[in-house]
Parts: structure tokens; sequence; C-alpha cells
């Protein structure tokens, strides 16, 4: 009785070894998964964590915080996990000499190939879908919390040698022991728009519940000037003062949405507005240098003969600073950060799917104990990757480098030099 010949999905793609590879790569991807998550859950979450169970903070309320941060983790363990995932997978497949058998039996790459990049694409999307929905959902609610936790337990605001702003002060802390903090610095301004700087040798952190918290500062000096007139400045010495901060200006340090808050659609109407209002800066400040320069240009044609032969060096000098002002402009931080978290959002989520071109041919290159040299070269390949990805949004923000390269060039190494491989595979 003849056999039942096997079914096949396009050209020489076995069905059968489609569904035993996607099952075998959901496998590992699952192992390396729990790997990955564990790791950044350590270092992003049990510190926050311990550090807020430390101010006494309920335990149900942190269990909520932690909750809250999954998404951000689950974000960032897809793809790398996808990657060890991989290669583990196609490494075993190679070592056991499966590989070998399949292309005995007539079969092509595309056997190994298509699974994989099926298993990348369907881990891309759910990535990405968890970066751009869940982790602004997740971080909206763990703002919304921490709010909460933060009027009942405003101690937290405050750590050991950081700076703290608020809605109109800046605060500069020393060594903090307890509650007591040394070298205190504070910059603020009242609601009479005059400007203080307030030192102190020690304070000591006080919860002054619904009215937020209140710093006694020992051995202060205090300096006040007007906002118009800075030579105008009074200045005082105490050995005691007790300084507010407002319960409502607490509320507003943890309250600003940022990029990562947003949506990716959000985000790009954020770039819009952010490009436009830019757009009109820019045509103010270059329509004042053009004024000057045609100014200056006049004066230098009309020669000494005319009165505006002698303001020549004032049109030159202000040309100068509204150019310089100009093009400060254009290198609009906010902007650029905006951006930068725009092409991050799609560049990490769809990592997992460069991975696969680079993940199939290294793990075919696997002869022995194929599983563990696949998890040991996709961890070097992530740290790799990880370190790459950190360079260019370094590079973006203070050096000014394109957002798009520096968040996705990472991938297009991946990508590329894998392809590479895959070519020169075929090819043999």
């Amino acid at each position: 009785m003849p056999t039942k010949p096997p079914t096949v999905i396009g050209r020489n793609i076995s069905w059968t070894i489609f569904r035993y590879i996607v099952a075998d790569a959901l496998f590992s991807f699952l192992v390396a998964f729990l790997f990955f998550f564990f790791i950044f859950f350590v270092n992003q979450l049990l510190l926050l964590a311990q550090e807020i169970l430390t101010k006494k903070v309920p335990f149900f309320q942190v269990a909520l915080l932690v909750v809250y941060s999954l998404p951000s983790i689950i974000a960032m363990s897809a793809p790398f996990a996808c990657l060890v995932g991989t290669l583990m997978t196609i490494g075993r497949l190679s070592s056991d000499n499966e590989v070998l058998v399949m292309m005995s039996s007539g079969l092509s790459y595309r056997n190994i190939f298509v699974p994989a990049l099926a298993v990348g694409i369907v881990i891309s999307m759910l990535s990405f879908f968890t970066n751009d929905v869940l982790l602004p959902a997740g971080t909206v609610q763990f703002s919304r919390l921490y709010r909460q936790i933060l009027v009942s337990t405003p101690a937290l605001e405050l750590e050991a040698n950081s700076v703290k702003r608020f809605r109109d002060t800046v605060i500069v802390t020393g060594p903090v022991t307890g509650r007591a903090i040394d070298n205190v610095l504070i910059l603020d301004r009242t609601s009479d728009g005059e400007r203080r700087v307030i030192m102190a040798k020690n304070a000591e952190l006080k919860d002054a519940g619904k009215e937020g918290l209140s710093l006694d500062l020992n051995e202060a000096f205090i300096q006040s000037s007007k906002e118009i007139m800075r030579d105008d400045y009074d200045y005082a010495s105490s050995g005691f003062l007790r300084y507010w901060v407002p319960q409502e200006d607490l509320i507003q340090a943890v309250s600003s949405i940022g990029p990562r808050e947003m949506s990716s659609v959000d985000v790009r109407r954020e770039i819009g507005v952010k490009n436009a209002d830019l757009r009109e800066r820019l045509d103010d400040r270059y329509g004042k240098a053009l004024i000057q320069g045609l100014s200056l240009e006049d004066s230098l044609r009309k020669g000494p003969s005319n009165d505006a032969w002698n303001r020549r060096e004032n049109y030159f000098t202000a040309y100068t600073r509204e150019f310089q002002a100009a093009r400060a402009i254009e290198n609009d931080r906010s902007l650029l950060i905006y951006r930068l978290e725009y092409y991050k959002k799609f560049s990490i989520p769809f990592g997992a799917f460069s991975f696969v071109f680079l993940a199939v041919p290294l793990g075919l290159l696997a002869k022995k104990s194929g599983q563990t040299v696949g998890f040991i070269f996709g961890l070097i390949i992530a740290v790799i990757y990880w370190a790459l990805l950190l360079g260019g949004q370094t590079m973006g923000v203070r050096l000014g480098y394109s957002p798009f390269w520096s968040m996705w060039l990472p991938n297009m190494l991946a990508g590329g030099i894998g392809l590479c491989m895959c070519i020169v595979r075929l090819r043999k």
C-alpha cells in the first residue's frame, strides 16, 4: 500500500518539518526569555522594590509597581530571547545531524530558514505591541500609583548625592543617613519673582503629611535677588531654618509624560508639533540675523562718509549673535530625544526579525553541543548589540548624530552580516 507523501507548503518546504522547527524554536525562545526576563527583573525591579520597601511603603503597592513595570522588561527581553532561542534551535539541529538528513533527503535550507523567520516575525510583532501599547499604559499607571505613594511617603523623592527638580525648586543633596542630609543646596524662585540660593551644612527631612515635606536646615545661608535687577540682592544667615516643599510640587515632579510613556503615533504627532515650533523660532532668529546682515552690508556700501559706517561693528556683533542663536536652536535636544525614542520604539522590537538572519547561519556552524554553543554565542551577540544601541543613543544625544542611524544601525549590522553568511552557505 503506497504511503501518503508529506504535505508541502510552497516549493520544497515540508509542513511537518515546519511545525517541528517552529515548536522547537518556541520552546527555546521560552527558555531564553525566562533567562533574560529574570536578569532585567533583578536589575530594574527588585532594586526599585527594595528602595521603596525601606521607606515602609505597603507591600501591595510595591507589588503593583512591579506589575506596571513588567511591559518594559518583556519588550526588552523578547528580541534577545529570539536571538538566543533561534541559535539554540538551529545549533541543536546541526549538532544532531538533522540538518544533514534534511539535505540528504533533497530538502533545501528554506525548510530551516522559513520557520525561523516566521517565529522572528511573530515575536517582533508581539514585542512591538508590548512596547507601543502595554509599555506606555503600564508607565502611566506606574506614575499614577507612585504619585499616590509619594503623597503618603514624601521622603521617597530625596536621595543621597542627587539633584531633584520640583516645580520652582531644585534641591541638591549630599550624603544621607536616615532622615539626616549633609551639604544641602536649594535653588528656588518665590511667588514674588525673587531667585534664592539657600545653603546649609545639614538638614533633617520630615514628613508634613498633606502639606508635603519639610527640611529643617542647620547653619543656613540665604541669598536672594530680583528677577530683573540681578545686582540688587540680599543675604542672611540663620542657625535654624525650616524649608517647605508643597505636596503639589511633589506630585508634579512625577506627573510629566515623556516620549517613553507615549505610543509611536503620539510621539510622531509630538515630533510634528516640535518641528513646527522649531521652524517658527528659526524663522524668527534667521529673520533678525538677515536684518542685521543687511544693515551691515548697507553701512559698508555707503562707506565712511555715512553715519552708518560707525555702527558697522555693532551690526556685525548683532548679526553674529543672532546667527549663533539660530544654530543653537537647530540642535534642539528635546526634539532629538523624541526622535531617538520614536525610532527606538521600532528598532528594539524588530531586532528579533534582524537576529533571525544572523542566528540561522551561525547555528548551522555548530558541530557539537549545539544548544550550549548557541546559548553562549547568543549572550555574546546580545551584549554587543546592547552596547551598540547604548553607544548610538549616547552619540545621538550628545553629538547630534542621526536618530535613525543611531537606533537602526545595530539591526542593520546584524541583518547584513547574517545575509552575507546565508549567501555563502547557499553557494556551498
